[in-house]
């Protein structure tokens, strides 16, 4: 890069003074300009190049940030179908086991009433 504009330096300044209508303080002044306004246009360019990056960048960021938050909704909706399923499965065990104790129970029940009215008979002699 330096180098090539060493070499369109020096083309320059060789040209100048085949144009002899004006001098080279003002073919300088005009070359310097020139640099002056490239350089200016180039900034320009870097600057808006910069925004439409950044721009790029926010947009693509707004899209990772929108699928982030399209499957967390998913996963979360699929954590509360398994709670449910579980808080299900979970009411009918302990249905079961108090349905069991509730067997185990009369079935106690019974068996102490049936031994009460053995011991009656016994004495009774019958």
């Amino acid at each position: 890069m330096r180098n090539m504009l060493m070499g369109a330096m020096l083309a320059l300044f060789l040209a100048v003074p085949a144009w002899g209508d004006e001098s080279i303080k003002e073919k300088g002044k005009e070359v310097g300009q020139a640099f002056k306004k490239a350089g200016k246009e180039t900034g320009q360019a870097f600057k808006k190049g910069g925004k439409e990056v950044g721009q790029a960048f926010k947009e693509g960021g707004k899209e990772v940030g929108h699928a982030f938050k399209e499957g967390g909704r998913e996963v979360g909706k699929g954590f509360k179908e398994m709670g449910k399923e579980t808080g299900r499965e979970t009411k009918e065990a302990g249905r079961s086991v108090g349905q069991w104790f509730r067997d185990a129970g009369r079935k106690t029940g019974e068996a102490f009433r049936q031994m009460g009215r053995d011991i009656r008979r016994f004495f009774k002699g019958e």
